[in-house]
């Protein structure tokens, strides 16, 4: 297990955000963000694209100045000492940060090197991290021959070379397949169980339910609902109705008569072409199918199931975590690096 880093104060939060806010010209991508992250804990935030779960992270890892408010990491103070904090963070962004003209172990010493590594520990570093996220057989392969997800999974194990007491995982697992998808899963819970806490953002809700200790939900520059996940599944009912109906041009009236019905906010899913909505009274299914049928729309599929976060999320929001409406709320070059912040 790595020694503790000397520049990490004791106590029970690695991150205490107050109110802080950015605006790029007349957009306030970041209004008024709170969090507390707990040492020793993966902390998730969900949020569409556009909704400042990239600026927060980048003022939190002292890539962006905050307009308004603070923030402190391990005690550091992000404006005052942003030095001290550089040295207890990584960072991992959405896009990779490798060289594209020399090869995975090269890109790794390099990195290994640029952190004070000696040149034999740079390399046997490379050579485990490679191992680990089954790049070892394309170890000497130039970067041009590498496809999208192998360019990523070079980037995660570059962010991981120096294990720092905190590490900003900015959706990781974007582009992914499931089989490193799961594999990602399992380094950032042997990196909690060996003293690191985790920031992580994502749109994949099941991961946040898989990984997060805790779960922020951030949209339109504010946290508007956090807890455990399951604290935010029964904050929309113990259960919750899904329903598909047969012709999909007529499912936002078939949502409008659900709503009326249930006497709750039903909300559609665009992926799934289905109708979800929670369900304080089951009783008042009965009056649902009987409006339904009123009105000629044929059900195909209907189910009554324990909430999921995808539910909380388009209950909360309005629309799924994946909404690519919004446009992104940083600018290209405030995109989070692993040399941006000593990672």
């Amino acid at each position: 297990m790595p020694a503790p880093h000397l520049g990490a104060r004791s106590g029970s939060w690695a991150i205490e955000a107050d109110g802080l806010v950015k605006t790029f010209g007349d957009n306030r991508a970041v209004d008024g963000v709170d969090l507390r992250v707990a040492t020793g804990t993966v902390y998730g935030v969900l949020g569409p694209n556009g909704a400042g779960k990239t600026t927060t992270i980048s003022m939190l890892a002292t890539l962006l100045r905050p307009d308004a408010g603070s923030a402190r990491v391990f005690g550091h103070d992000v404006t005052q000492e942003p030095n001290a904090v550089r040295q207890l963070i990584g960072v991992t962004g959405q896009y990779a940060s490798v060289d594209e003209g020399l090869s995975a172990t090269e890109n790794l010493i390099i990195f290994a090197r640029l952190l004070g590594l000696s040149r034999a520990d740079a390399r046997r570093k490379a050579t485990e991290l490679l191992d680990e996220f089954g790049l070892a057989e394309a170890a000497a392969r130039p970067l041009k021959n590498f496809s999208g997800g192998m360019r990523r999974r070079l980037d995660l194990a570059a962010s991981l070379i120096s294990q720092p007491p905190l590490l900003f995982l900015d959706e990781p697992t974007t582009g992914l397949d499931p089989r490193t998808r799961a594999q990602m899963w399992d380094t950032i819970r042997r990196l909690v169980a060996t003293g690191s806490t985790v920031l992580l953002t994502t749109q994949y809700l099941d991961e946040a339910d898989q990984l997060a200790d805790r779960i922020a939900v951030i949209d339109h520059g504010r946290v508007i609902a956090e807890g455990t996940a399951d604290d935010l599944k029964a904050s929309v009912g113990s259960t919750s109705l899904h329903l598909r109906v047969d012709d999909r041009d007529r499912i936002e009236e078939a949502r409008s008569i659900v709503s009326f019905a249930l006497d709750t906010a039903a909300v559609v899913s665009p992926e799934a072409g289905r109708i979800t909505a929670p369900l304080p009274d089951a009783d008042r299914v009965a009056d649902m199918l009987i409006g339904l049928r009123a009105a000629g729309i044929h059900v195909t599929e209907l189910s009554v199931q324990q909430p999921t976060l995808d539910e909380v999320f388009l209950t909360i929001t309005g629309r799924p975590a994946a909404d690519d409406t919004a446009s992104d709320d940083v600018t290209p070059e405030a995109r989070l690096s692993p040399e941006g912040a000593n990672a």
